[in-house]
């Protein structure tokens, strides 16, 4: 395996990041809105299908006493 020294190394990874698509401060900002959406939409469904789900575990083991 070849060794790069730490010059030509710092040079190769100035390359690779130049190549990246940086996304706009726009993009990011409507990204992080959707994930905030998306995490307040997933928590009222589990705890919806938490509650559905406790009611009917509590009425079955009522059922039995």
């Amino acid at each position: 395996m070849a060794k790069t020294n730490p010059f030509e190394f710092m040079q190769q990874v100035r390359q690779e990041a130049n190549k990246v698509t940086w996304p706009t401060r726009k993009e990011v900002g409507i990204t992080t809105l959707m994930v905030f959406i998306f995490m307040v939409v997933s928590a009222v469904f589990f705890f919806a299908a938490d509650s559905i789900i406790r009611w009917g575990v509590q009425t079955l083991l009522s059922l039995g006493s």
